[in-house]
């Protein structure tokens, strides 16, 4: 296959550093260096120990994790981020290791803070202390606990605010204020009785609430190790896999390579936590070559960052939020799964669609035969790859937790990647996955695996250590970790200070007031709205349609505002537990409310002037990073529709009972396709023929009533849509004429 990329892999993950803060760390010297790299590994170790032989109690695991987070973070990113603090000078004992004496000083006191309440949870006598058990401090803390409590706050919000910038803490900043000061809040239904700074920081330190709540729990527990497995597997030829796959798949058709970019990354968005890592893996080939066949810059660019952001809202993983959305609704993670397909089918169905058009109004070429790879060669060379997936899916769904899951997809990784019987002492890690498999399976274990269970994953480990393909050093695979861990640190470091806003939205019920608020204005704006739209006959341009609408619209925007710059899973359990108490107040299920929040959440990742991986794309495209982000938001407009529809329609979601029919599931799901179709034409000004004028504005008409899961929308939505096929068909029949005529 003849291809182009014009980026070497150095210059991608300077790219990749430059745009994900995560990796943008600073150097540390030759021991300092050292010492953070075998940290890190000894971290993801630690986590992947944890997951498959048991997690310690939460107070003790959820310490132990925030431990390791300070320490790496406080090492690797400097106070404030330029060149001059990131780049290695001198090693003195005011900066040894060029980390100044402050952040030890301050890395050592969060450390202390994290592992307090594992030290002191049985109580403490000694060195002039005397702290009683846990239980009789619960809500009446020590003076010992404010003072950590009260680091472990800042700390936890120092090191959100050094991977990811300073938006999140200052939005829980606000947070903090509003509970410190409840009484004196302007707004009447805002107010309330406050807390002073003990009962703050019991109810932020303490387990069950804040800092030590499920959020951490869940991120400490589960989303860790599924960064971790998508990093190793991608490294380990997994993506490569995907890319030659979508290749194959989709190369062929009109717009080959724009259509290679959405496959690959709907693929790849299977295994992967970052919408970034995303966008350059794939987009270092799928970019080069949409502009070698005539695309413009900005909308290659566009492309890959558009299909690399739907990857987060594509099952199994989603950005690994399936897994937080599972624990919060309390429902099988398979029910999230599940609904979660046909959602995300609408994006790609959108982005795909513009692309097609797109190619045929540039009269854009498409790949030749003899540039695709071959099927047989790719699945010959690449189908090992893919068992470390089929073993992790296989436990999921069966209904083990994800951190087993996770376990045995990172050890399958490891069998398949780096194991070879041509190195006899690597097969001591196949041998010891499969007596952990034989230990599971027999009644020693507790609940383990099934007979039938243990004998698949025992033959797909067997399989991946036998493979003769070539298999990478282990000095890949703890590249490959160190590389997760850095990955997860920003995630990690979110998720507990995202802790801090659920804690205050528990401790005042803010929540609700907020909910309270927006209905009320969209109460207002609807009544200034009715009398202009209410003569048009539907329910949903009845006085609590419109309000109803309104309410929909402005939590849209207030997730896609505050979800700007934050890893999916931060952005998702903030979302979450301020706009889900505004939701349920309209009515909506609570599956469709988590669903709502987290895809309009997602949008923000590619909506400017905040949009991280547009700008990386843009990057690897040569291309104004603005106009690659708006080409971006405008290639997901499917992704901006679709939660509307589950939300006035759920039997979408496919799950809900109450809801679901099979009558009903056809008709929006369908209608739903056809207008974001549709729509699709009108943002690429192409149908069967140029669509230009009055005509792109019919069909715009027809996309948005087709896509309202409305039976009479819908038929008004067709009768609008005919004259507008009629037309196309003319125009197409003369091109078609005139250029026979001419040949």
């Amino acid at each position: 296959m003849s291809t182009e990329t014009t980026l070497d892999q150095d210059t991608l993950d300077q790219l990749e550093k430059k745009y994900d803060s995560a990796l943008n760390t600073r150097d540390n010297g030759p021991t300092v260096t050292k010492f953070f790299y075998w940290f890190a590994i000894t971290f993801a170790f630690y986590h992947l120990w944890t997951a498959g032989f048991g997690t310690p109690v939460d107070h003790v695991h959820m310490g132990i994790h925030l431990t390791g987070l300070f320490i790496l973070i406080f090492m690797g990113f400097p106070l404030i981020k330029n060149a001059k603090n990131l780049e290695y000078s001198n090693s003195t004992w005011l900066k040894f290791g060029n980390v100044p004496v402050y952040d030890w000083i301050l890395m050592l006191l969060a450390c202390a803070a994290a592992l307090f309440l594992w030290l002191s949870w049985r109580g403490f006598t000694g060195f002039g202390f005397d702290i009683p058990e846990q239980t009789f401090r619960q809500g009446n803390p020590t003076g010992i606990d404010v003072f950590f409590g009260t680091i472990l706050i800042v700390a936890t919000l120092e090191i959100a605010r050094r991977t990811i910038g300073f938006v999140l803490p200052l939005i829980i900043s606000v947070f903090m204020i509003y509970a410190l000061f409840g009484p004196y809040m302007p707004v009447q239904i805002l107010q309330h009785p406050g807390v002073n700074w003990q009962q703050f920081v019991n109810n932020m330190y303490f387990p069950s609430e804040g800092i030590f709540g499920v959020t951490l729990w869940v991120v400490s527990t589960v989303v860790f190790h599924f960064v971790l497995f998508g990093v190793v597997a991608q490294r380990m030829g997994l993506g490569q896999f995907f890319v030659d796959n979508a290749m194959i798949a989709a190369g062929r058709y009109t717009g080959g390579p724009a259509k290679v970019s959405v496959v690959s990354s709907a693929f790849f968005g299977t295994i992967s936590g970052s919408s970034i890592a995303n966008t350059v893996s794939t987009g270092s080939l799928t970019i080069p070559n949409m502009k070698k066949m005539g695309y413009p810059a900005h909308f290659a660019g566009g492309v890959e960052a558009a299909a690399s952001a739907g990857g987060q809202i594509t099952p199994p993983i989603m950005g690994a939020a399936s897994f937080l959305m599972a624990e919060y609704l309390e429902v099988p993670y398979t029910t999230i799964v599940i609904a979660a397909i046909v959602p995300a089918l609408m994006h790609y169905v959108g982005v795909m669609s513009i692309v097609h058009f797109t190619a045929k109004r540039l009269g854009l070429p498409t790949y030749t035969k003899d540039e695709l790879p071959n099927l047989v060669k790719v699945w010959r060379e690449g189908w090992y790859t893919i068992i470390p997936l089929i073993g992790l899916l296989i436990i999921l769904f069966s209904g083990y937790s994800p951190n087993m899951a996770a376990f045995m997809g990172l050890n399958l990784c490891i069998v398949v990647g780096f194991c070879s019987v041509k190195n006899p002492i690597s097969l001591l890690i196949p041998f010891s996955l499969l007596a952990f498999i034989i230990w599971k399976a027999s009644p020693y274990s507790g609940e383990g695996f099934t007979p039938t269970l243990a004998g698949v994953l025992g033959a797909l480990t067997i399989l991946g250590a036998l493979q003769k393909n070539e298999q990478q050093t282990f000095k890949d695979l703890f590249n490959s970790l160190h590389v997760g861990v850095q990955y997860a640190l920003a995630v990690g470091a979110a998720s507990a200070a995202v802790g801090i806003v659920v804690g205050v939205i528990n401790t005042t019920g803010v929540g609700f007031r907020l909910g309270f608020m927006v209905t009320g204005g969209a109460q207002d704006l609807a009544t200034i709205l009715h009398p202009l739209l209410g003569w048009i006959p539907s329910e949903s341009f009845s006085l609590e349609g419109i309000q109803q609408f309104v309410s929909l619209v402005f939590i849209a925007i207030a997730c896609i505002l505050m979800g700007a710059g934050l890893p999916t899973t931060a952005l998702y359990i903030m979302l979450v537990a301020v706009a889900t108490p505004a939701l349920s107040q309209l009515g909506v299920p609570p599956l469709a409310t988590h669903m709502f929040v987290l895809y309009y959440g997602v949008i923000s990742e590619i909506t400017p002037p905040v949009c991280a991986s547009a700008y990386a794309a843009a990057g690897i495209a040569g291309a104004n990073p603005f106009k690659t982000g708006l080409s971006a938001f405008t290639l997901g407009l499917g992704k901006l529709m679709v939660p509307m529809v589950f939300v006035y329609a759920p039997t979408i979601l496919i799950v809900l009972p109450e809801y679901f029919t099979l009558t009903s599931f056809l008709q929006v799901s369908i209608t739903c396709a056809f207008g974001i179709f549709a729509i699709a034409t009108v943002v690429s000004g192409y149908f069967l023929a140029r669509l230009k004028g009055v005509w792109r504005i019919l069909m715009a008409i027809s996309g948005i009533l087709l896509v309202a899961p409305s039976g009479n929308s819908d038929l008004i939505g067709l009768a609008v849509l005919i004259p507008v096929l009629l037309q196309q068909l003319y125009s197409n029949k003369a091109t078609q004429v005139s250029i026979k005529t001419e040949s």
